[in-house]
């Protein structure tokens, strides 16, 4: 790891409150990430700030957003940002196939056009750091304009994490990793 949470007695009585009062009003449990992301308390407030506004708080379907975000956290092979959002996403009403179908992607049997598309999307990003125009139409025909806009920032938003997670090495949290392990899925 090379850069971790801050440590008890690197953080005070502030850097602890927010954490548990973000963690408790999210409903997340990342600890380990709020705590890291601290170390540079300024980026964290504008960071979370901008990142609340997709998750939980943006305008597409929570469904939609916790699918965007395990695609993008498999093409990233970021074991903490799959870990949340497997946890986050069975909360949120993906299901257990739905997880499994990211693992295979946009061509996997039984995703329904909008899912394909927003799949095909988060591949095209990560590959080719834009959306092609045949993928662009399909999502025009399930998002407006505004919603599209947020599907792009969803996706780059998710992809950033990732780089900075895989980057610092940041373990996942032993609450995620005991839930990751009795899910019903592997990573």
């Amino acid at each position: 790891m090379r850069l971790g949470p801050l440590s008890d007695s690197e953080s005070n009585i502030c850097h602890r409150t927010f954490s548990a009062l973000v963690v408790r009003i999210g409903q997340v449990n990342a600890a380990n990430l709020f705590l890291m992301m601290m170390r540079n308390f300024r980026l964290f407030v504008a960071w979370l700030g901008f990142a609340r506004k997709l998750m939980p708080y943006g305008e597409i379907p929570r469904r939609d957003t916790e699918l965007v975000i395990l695609r993008v956290a498999w093409n990233c092979r970021c074991r903490y940002e799959w870990g949340q959002h497997v946890d986050i996403g069975l909360r949120a009403g993906v299901s257990v196939e739905d997880i499994v179908r990211v693992h295979k992607g946009a061509d996997a049997p039984g995703w329904e056009p909008r899912l394909r598309a927003l799949i095909r999307a988060c591949d095209e990003f990560h590959h080719q750091r834009m959306v092609t125009d045949q993928t662009w139409a399909e999502l025009e025909d399930h998002y407006d304009t505004p919603r599209l806009l947020e599907v792009l920032m969803l996706i780059g938003q998710y992809e950033g994490l990732a780089g900075v997670l895989n980057s610092t090495g940041l373990p996942l949290d032993m609450d995620l990793e005991k839930i990751l392990a009795s899910a019903p899925i592997h990573d």
